[in-house]
């Protein structure tokens, strides 16, 4: 890392009640929590903002559309922690260990649908040439039950993400061990 993580225990309580709540859920603590946490009105706003555009309930996108934009588009901006992360939550929320693989390599030939198609076409678009969008990538969406609530998203994840992946190159961050094997083997049940 560029910048030296911070200590657990230093940083403000609403942050530590976060990450550990995070680190209770995962089994480890994501680099990227202990990352922005240098900063902390950023690290707020940050996951506030990140939280509203990924866990919001009123869209039609899944969470593993959601991931699947982030994982396609991380990958165009060649960012190694997001599209590690992402493409683990991806596996896990498609229940398909070779998606993320396919998706960050080339989405074109993935194992998805032609709504995901559709989906991933837009955010490149964004993600590469923005300027270009016009009417017609909207008419594309529609025409696979995309309304502008759902655009809206597509657009707000794929831009949120841009800045991620900048910082997350910028600064080093580089993706936990434990996120290369999630959701590429079945999860043992036990007994």
């Amino acid at each position: 890392m560029r910048f030296p993580l911070p200590d657990l225990n230093t940083l403000p309580a609403d942050i530590q009640a976060k990450i550990l709540e995070v680190q209770e859920k995962s089994g480890f603590i994501p680099n990227v929590f202990l990352a922005l946490a240098r900063r902390p009105a950023e690290w707020r706003a940050f996951f506030a903002y990140h939280d509203a555009l990924m866990l919001r309930e009123e869209s039609s996108l899944t969470k593993g559309d959601r991931e699947m934009i982030v994982t396609a588009t991380s990958a165009a901006n060649e960012c190694l922690y997001c599209v590690v992360a992402h493409g683990a939550l991806l596996r896990i929320y498609e229940k398909k260990p070779l998606i993320a693989d396919q998706v960050a390599v080339n989405y074109r030939k993935a194992d998805i649908t032609p709504r995901q198609r559709a989906m991933l076409d837009f955010a490149m678009k964004v993600c590469l040439n923005s300027q270009a969008v016009e009417e017609a990538d909207f008419a594309a969406l529609q025409a696979h039950g995309f309304n502008d609530e759902d655009i809206w998203d597509i657009t707000g994840i794929t831009a949120f993400f841009g800045l991620s992946n900048r910082m997350a190159s910028v600064t080093g961050m580089l993706p936990n061990p434990e996120f290369y094997l999630l959701g590429r083997l079945p999860k043992v049940k036990k007994t």
